[in-house]
């Protein structure tokens, strides 16, 4: 087994059409207003920009991010990454009720040497460190669609 390969999957309820989600999706410039996790995006281009995370843990995630496929009317939002982390990251939402359902899938393998070398033991804590961001990330993203909606004061 490679201690350094990772494959996470997060379902995300949210209180806004796919259609809504979506449009907050595809702008990832913007996820560092409502993603806290989410330190920096830096655009290179239309389709590549450089984004920074950290989570609970004291080290930052540095990659490239490349779109691979944009498909509204599918709810399909996909990126390659490359640089501390390589694999991809995939968003699908679908409707459910009112509101939506944002599929999250990522498999990646782990670059970072610090990350690399403690691999074995540090595996659960690296699990729960993206765990954690991923909760942040949805409540942060139910908290923008709220003040979307109400628009500004």
């Amino acid at each position: 087994m490679d201690w350094s390969h990772y494959r996470f999957r997060s379902l995300w309820a949210l209180p806004a059409p796919p259609a809504t989600v979506y449009d907050v999706l595809e702008q990832a410039e913007d996820y560092p207003r409502w993603w806290p996790q989410v330190r920096a995006v830096t655009k290179l281009s239309d389709t590549t920009g450089v984004i920074t995370i950290r989570s609970v843990l004291p080290y930052d995630m540095v990659f490239t991010a490349r779109e691979v496929r944009r498909d509204r009317e599918a709810g399909v939002l996909e990126i390659a990454m490359s640089g501390d982390i390589d694999g991809w990251a995939r968003w699908t939402l679908t409707a459910e009720g009112t509101g939506s359902i944002a599929r999250y899938e990522q498999v990646v393998d782990v670059n970072k040497p610090l990350l690399r070398r403690f691999a074995v033991p540090g595996r659960p804590v690296f699990r729960a460190n993206h765990w954690l961001m991923m909760r942040a990330g949805r409540r942060g993203l139910v908290a923008y669609l709220a003040g979307r909606r109400q628009g500004p004061h």
